[in-house]
């Protein structure tokens, strides 16, 4: 018989996925804004729009190596005067005759606003000759100034992630710092009298005590500190100890002791802890027994995750709600995993009446699933690179039918 107030929510059937995540995100509360380096905000989400405080190109640059010349002279012969190198410019203006030998890269010379390829030319004594085609058009390998960019020109959006083109973006623009969201502090918590902390010292009636490991390394792929304070066992007064310790987190996450057997302690813990429950079981499969709960601090608001025990359901409910929350808390325009279309790798059988999350290995043209889909298998989870999304009632799937999939790489975030 389930304890500690959950009877009543027994009864209650279990809330769609969409509606858990929505009920989950209108929790979030944004972190402050901080500015940081470019190389330490790689991995976060802009706070504000950011604008170009330069352009870029500043000047006309060549796009190929050759020979600039007058845009109403490309016919030639013409006389070198002259070389235009990246970082080093020509000085002086070119006339009708002459060119200008220059490279991928460096500043077209006054009046020269068109670049013959050094591969359509013939050169003799400092004289050159067209052997080949001119450009067409004619300013084709020119870089124009401000093609890129402009000064003032909004040039990554709030919202976006900041990866390795975004960095090289911003500082191309002007810009040494970024404004980001602080990081939220993430307390994860595994519980159980089964896990063992040490899995060199596991007796057979243990297991290894894998899930904080695995929920810690989720949340740093968001760039974001997760200290860990379990395993502990399952008794009240064990994880009133460790929530206690949880008070200066902003996330709490808890894995096991969800549901509502005997031993399942988490909701009474949490309630006896202060806090209020938000919702609790979701209907997808695996990861029913999840619960949400709030606690109000002087300092803001913590939110609690409950997550099944089981490492399968631990890990698709942490990536399905865990990391949607992280990205919505540091400002993530669109904080939710995106799915994408695929064919169907081998057949699936009529889906029950839960959606379901079915693992499986996508080869880039075709997903197929695991052979196992228990929610204890680690080996078939950690094989798996997408989750096939099956929603309930849905009837039997054929090999080349289309299916779609959540990527499982980078949580979900491209």
């Amino acid at each position: 018989m389930a304890r500690g107030g959950a009877d009543e929510s027994v009864k209650q059937p279990p809330i769609p996925l969409e509606e858990a995540q929505a009920r989950l995100l209108a929790l979030a509360d944004l972190q402050p804004i901080e500015h940081v380096d470019i190389e330490g905000s790689l991995g976060r989400y802009l706070a504000e729009p950011l604008t170009a405080r330069r352009t870029q190109p500043a000047l006309d640059l060549s796009a190929m190596d050759g020979y600039a010349v007058r845009i109403d002279d490309v016919t030639g012969p013409w006389q070198i005067i002259g070389e235009s190198a990246a970082g080093h410019p020509f000085i002086g203006k070119i006339q009708p005759g002459q060119a200008v030998r220059i490279a991928t890269g460096a500043v077209m010379p006054e009046c020269g606003d068109a670049v013959i390829l050094q591969e359509d030319i013939a050169r003799d004594n400092g004289r050159i000759e067209l052997s080949g085609d001119g450009p067409q058009p004619q300013d084709r390998h020119v870089r124009r100034e401000g093609m890129d960019f402009k000064v003032g020109k909004q040039v990554l959006p709030a919202g976006g992630r900041i990866g390795a083109a975004q960095a090289a973006l911003a500082i191309s623009s002007g810009h040494k710092h970024l404004p980001v969201r602080r990081s939220p502090k993430v307390a994860v918590i595994d519980s159980g009298d089964e896990l063992a902390s040490d899995a060199d010292c596991c007796e057979p009636h243990q297991i290894p005590a894998s899930n904080g490991a695995m929920l810690a390394a989720m949340v740093r792929t968001l760039s974001c500190g997760a200290e860990r304070l379990g395993p502990v066992g399952d008794t009240m007064e064990q994880l009133g100890n460790v929530l206690a310790r949880a008070e200066d987190a902003d996330v709490v996450v808890t894995s096991g002791g969800a549901s509502v057997g005997d031993h399942d302690l988490i909701r009474p813990a949490l309630e006896a802890w202060g806090a209020t429950i938000n919702f609790w079981r979701v209907a997808i499969k695996p990861g029913k027994p999840l619960l949400v709960a709030t606690r109000e601090r002087s300092r803001g608001r913590q939110i609690v995750l409950g997550l099944p025990g089981n490492p399968v359901s631990s890990h698709v409910t942490a990536y399905l709600f865990l990391l949607p929350l992280l990205r919505s808390i540091l400002g993530a325009a669109d904080p939710l995993p995106r799915q994408f279309s695929t064919l169907l790798g081998a057949p699936l059988a009529a889906n029950g009446s839960r959606r379901t999350f079915v693992r499986a290995t996508w080869d880039g043209s075709s997903a197929s699933p695991q052979q196992v889909q228990d929610s204890g298998a680690l080996a078939a989870l950690a094989a798996s690179n997408v989750l096939i999304d099956r929603h309930a009632g849905v009837p039997e799937a054929m090999v080349g039918d289309e299916v779609s999939v959540f990527l499982l790489e980078n949580g979900g975030i491209a």
